[in-house]
Parts: structure tokens; sequence; C-alpha cells
């Protein structure tokens, strides 16, 4: 079929304003006075369909199961990660103008601007697929797309094991650090992993405690039967109705949590997301973006010094609010990996620092000199 008939179709529709249901296309096609065959048809309606009201070329991508993301760079350049790194795949656009479609079809279904006025968007579609897009001439060349996939349920921490994201027995360590309530914060890079393991932790805390999760875009999915899940909010046209993460944390205080979850920790809520695992809010977690474990206290330090935060107050407040820290890397082969777990003390000045307590090893964790102090802290949990 060729892509001539297919606009034509395709205008039509979009001139009509009715909903493209699979009937109104297969009409839409017919009554463009060529003789098409069942075949013809019904391939014609799948594609348009896909199209109008779908992710077009990119739904079977993101049916499949053990896909991540899915990245466009190009109308002929489609790339997903199934964990093992980037991967190219045979998937493929008309041309430019149908991957822009696409993006400012998702951006508007998420109730956000694409165009020449706002050129790029950053936003969740309703079926929790995190979504980003830049169109040109901001993005030179194409439009470029990102999709990441929100899986319906969590992964358990056995299952990881067996993906080779833990080391073996690497389960009953992190069990024990759950249920000893030690605040923690995960950390890496983007795509390391971090809200997955997040998820698959929160799902081993126990049944009758309360999990408050604040989110900027709601992905954790932990499972348990109590979970109150808040997400943030940008604001309206008009520059009203934003809901910060800070706001959010502040909120979910005030909801009698067990545990307090901060998705991931980027701006001024660093305050009170420590303020609060220093008042008896213990078992609080989130996440944060950092290059390696012993790099997390200089990130929260710039955090909160941003917020307003000095920087021994900020020391004195993390030193009782935080235990252990849980580092994610990609190996060279893209696979997801728990690099590192460090525990926090404080430095000769009163700064605080970290301690490698484990690492990665093949057949189990390493211990290294924090371990002890690990240990202990985790004590009859373990």
């Amino acid at each position: 079929m060729s892509s001539g008939l297919l606009e034509a179709v395709r205008q039509r529709l979009a001139e009509s304003g009715a909903e493209p249901t699979p009937a109104r296309v297969a009409a839409a096609l017919r009554a463009q006075g060529r003789l098409l065959g069942d075949a013809e048809v019904l391939g014609g309606t799948e594609k348009l369909r896909c199209e109008l009201v779908g992710t077009g070329p990119l739904e079977p991508l993101l049916a499949d199961p053990s896909v991540t993301d899915v990245l466009v760079s190009a109308h002929d350049r489609v790339w997903v990660d199934r964990g093992r790194g980037l991967e190219l795949t045979e998937v493929t656009f008309t041309d430019a103008a149908s991957v822009r479609r696409l993006a400012q079809r998702l951006a508007a279904v998420a109730e956000r601007r694409l165009d020449d006025a706002r050129p790029w968007v950053d936003a969740r579609l309703p079926d929790g697929t995190r979504m980003h897009a830049v169109i040109p001439p901001v993005a030179v060349g194409s439009t470029c797309l990102s999709l990441r996939v929100v899986r319906p349920r969590a992964f358990s921490v056995e299952e990881l094991v067996e993906a080779g994201t833990v080391p073996p027995g690497g389960d009953r360590l992190l069990r024990s650090l759950v249920e000893a309530r030690l605040s923690f914060l995960i950390s890496g890079g983007t795509g390391s992993g971090k809200t997955t393991l997040l998820s698959s932790l929160l799902g081993m805390v126990g049944e009758r405690e309360r999990i408050v999760l604040a989110e900027d875009s709601a992905e954790l999915r932990p499972e348990h039967p109590h979970v109150v899940r808040l997400e943030s909010r940008t604001a309206n046209q008009e520059g009203a109705g934003r809901v910060t993460l800070r706001d959010l944390v502040r909120q979910a205080l005030r909801m009698r949590p067990d545990r307090l979850v901060v998705g991931e920790v980027r701006g001024a809520e660093v305050t009170e997301l420590l303020a609060a695992l220093n008042t008896g809010h213990e078992g609080g977690c989130g996440t944060v973006h950092a290059n390696a474990a012993a790099d997390v206290p200089a990130r929260l330090e710039a955090l909160g010094t941003a917020a307003g935060l000095d920087r021994a107050a900020l020391h004195s407040q993390l030193a009782a609010a935080l235990s252990v820290v849980i580092h994610l890397v990609r190996d060279g082969g893209g696979r997801r990996r728990v690099a590192e777990i460090h525990v926090l003390e404080r430095d000769a000045a009163g700064l605080v620092v970290t301690v490698p307590a484990l690492r990665w090893g093949k057949g189990a964790f390493v211990a290294e000199a924090g371990w002890e102090r690990l240990r202990a802290l985790v004590g009859d949990a373990l």
C-alpha cells in the first residue's frame, strides 16, 4: 500500500475528528476509490490505527516484556535496551515527519505541548511509560524520542539474583537491610537499575507497614499491600498549580508513613528527607544520581547547599539520618549489577564519608573494611 494512499486516509480521518476505530479506518481506506483486497485493508487499518491511537511501529517493542527502553534517534534508527546494552532494531518509520507526529501525539495524550515554541517535553503517559522528546531544530536532523517502560510488577530480589544484578546470596543481605529498618540510598547513573532495585526491596517491607512514595514521575511498583503514591505536577499554561517533590515530602510526613520513600533525591527535598529521617522515620529510602557510592555525600551536600542548608548542618543530619549506600553500575556488556555497598561514618573533620563494606563478586559479595560495621547495623536481621 502506497504512502500516498495512507497519507490521504490519515488526512481524511484527522479532518473528520471522529475516533479512529478500525471500522472507520477501513471505511476511509475503501472511500479512496481504489480496489483493495481484504488483506491490504486489514494491513493498512492496523498500521494507521497504531499511528493514530497507539505508538505506531514501536508497539511490538513496548509490548516485549524484556524491553526497558525504546530510543528513536531517526526514522530508521530505533534502539532498544533489554538489559544487555543498546541494540539496533529493524523497526523503521516512514519518514522523519512520522516520528514527529508520534512524539506530538504522545505529548498531547500526556496533556503537554510539543511544538516550535516548546521543542521538548518530559512526561508520563497514562500507562506509566516515561516519555521524553525533542524536535528539530533543537534536535538536529530528526525528532528524538525516548520511552522508558514501567512494568506492572516489580521483580523479586530472587529474580534479580537470577538475572545477575545481585550476586548469589546477596538477596539475604539485602533483605536483612530492610528488616533492620536501616535508612539507605540507592545510587548510580541513568538506566543503572536504581528504580528496579528499590521496587524490589520495598516488596520485602512487612505487610503491616505503610509505605508512602513521593516521586516526580510515578515509576515505583512495589509488590506490597499498603502503598500510598504521591506524584509531583508541573505548572499549567498560566504558570499555576505546580506541586514539587519538596511539597510531596512535607505532605508524606503527615500521612503516618512507616517507610518514607523519595523516588529520586534531586533537589531541595533533600532537606525535608534528612529532617524526617532524624525524627523517628526509620527505614526511609530513595535513589540519587552519583558516579560512585563514595560520591554520595558530596552529591547530597551540593543539593543541600542549593536548598540553603549549610555544610556543617547537612553533614550533622546526614550522619544521623543515613546508614547505607547501595551503588549500581552497568558493566561492559550493559548488564546492571550491584557494584558496592557502603556504610557511612564521620572523618576527622566531622564530615560524612562512605566506607566500602561489600563489593561485587561473581560468586558472592566480597567483604571490605566496613563489613563489620554493616554487620553490627544489621544485627539479628542477618
